[in-house]
């Protein structure tokens, strides 16, 4: 259906509605949303401010787990995006040089993997090629939204392309824009949280040494680091200290900032080589007071954020993604207004106690292993300890790193 032939002018009157729901953000949490929905009977529409190929071209790698690879599997993307990634095996986890290193493999989960690692340009490329096939579905990109005007029985929104306005009516708007996303602001929807002392420094790495397909997250005293196994004997380094430090980091002479890395990695990958550009963000938690009001959801950063140790924030979005598609699909099928509070309530209760179990994790995480308070210290090799002596604990851990605890979405059972 072409897209001019959907927008309605202001004569639309309340019963007519160009589109079930507009994703805004066709990043790959927003672009989830819109392939989860392919089989739903729901027509999408999704808006993002960039070109597709630009959106594309992010110079970044995310920790894929478990429950993404399943989510992704249902909806039936997976064959695409599966042979583009690497695959881990392993997990090493330790407490800078301490000799206590836990080790979680496959059998402690009884699985093939412990997760995945995935390139910005691979995974949304594939998702957004999935979208061609879904006819239910269309993009206006690039475009902005300029206004939104939540009604009783629906939303309008006013979306500028180019030097072309349209005025689109919606049953339901959902912000798929970002930890600064401008729906949210513009709903008034308030935030908790804080900006963490530190921040990150990202690289991508070859190495000498083969990776053997193992991700490590060594626990320093400025913060965490995290290595992330990639094709062709290459890495993801995120690693974390705090903002003085992590600026000097990226502004060190490249032989100098190897020289480092390779200290800071124990040199288990040998010598180190820098294949790109040195990029640094600052960390903060946020969730929103609320992930929904009437007309409106809010998913993936747009909701939440969370400290990258340990590879979360990606994750949950794509379960919020899958999350919203099932409550959305099964409102629709049982002839619910998509839109109505008591339905979304469905999808807020789901998500927003399980996302912050995880901002709660990963927040303890950092505070515990990034100080040389010996107390703590003491406490945290006993917890290291325990991981290694204690399998309940071990397994329970784990599933909540791999997303194998609470509720799973229909789509990751399939």
């Amino acid at each position: 259906m072409a897209l001019e032939l959907l927008i309605q002018t202001t004569s639309a009157t309340h019963q007519s509605f160009d589109y079930d729901l507009a994703i805004v953000g066709g990043g790959i949490t927003g672009s989830t949303l819109a392939c989860a929905l392919k089989h739903s009977g729901l027509s999408v529409l999704l808006i993002e401010a960039k070109p597709k190929s630009v959106a594309a071209a992010r110079i970044q790698a995310y920790a894929l787990s478990i429950l993404s690879g399943r989510i992704f599997a249902g909806i039936g993307v997976w064959d695409k995006i599966l042979p583009q990634i690497s695959t881990f095996r392993q997990i090493k986890l330790s407490d800078a040089n301490h000799s206590g290193v836990v080790h979680f493999s496959p059998s402690d989960l009884g699985t093939n993997a412990l997760g995945y690692v995935g390139e910005h340009r691979p995974v949304l490329t594939s998702l957004q090629e999935f979208l061609t096939d879904c006819p239910n579905v269309d993009w206006l990109c690039p475009a902005e939204v300029v206004d939104v005007d939540y009604q009783e029985s629906g939303v309008e929104i006013t979306v500028k392309e180019g030097d072309t306005q349209h005025r689109i009516r919606t049953r339901l708007v959902v912000a798929a824009d970002g930890a600064r996303s401008q729906i949210r602001t513009k709903a008034r929807i308030t935030t908790r949280g804080w900006k963490y002392w530190q921040s990150c420094v990202t690289a991508r790495i070859k190495t000498e040494k083969p990776h053997n397909n193992t991700a490590f997250e060594r626990f320093w005293p400025s913060g965490p680091m995290g290595v992330l196994p990639l094709s062709e004997n290459r890495c993801q380094v995120v690693w974390t200290a705090p903002h003085a430090e992590a600026k000097a980091l990226k502004e060190l002479d490249e032989d100098q900032f190897l020289a480092k890395l390779e200290y800071y990695t124990g040199g288990l990958l040998g010598r180190l080589e820098l294949e790109c550009d040195r990029y640094l963000f600052p960390v903060q938690l946020m969730q929103s007071d609320r992930y929904i009001q009437s007309r409106l959801a809010l998913i993936g950063d747009a909701a939440h954020c969370c400290h990258p140790v340990g590879g979360q924030g990606l994750n949950l979005g794509i379960r919020d993604a899958a999350a919203l598609a099932q409550v959305l699909t099964e409102a629709h099928q049982a002839g619910k207004d998509i839109g109505a509070i008591e339905v979304l309530k469905r999808y807020e209760n789901w998500r927003k106690q399980e996302n912050l179990v995880i901002l709660g994790f990963t927040d303890t995480l950092d505070r515990m292993f990034s100080n040389n308070w010996l107390p703590i210290v003491g406490i945290r090799r006993l917890g290291l300890w325990m991981l290694r002596r204690i399998r309940p604990m071990k397994i329970y851990a784990l599933k909540l790193m791999t997303g194998l605890r609470g509720n799973i979405p229909q789509v990751a059972q399939q």
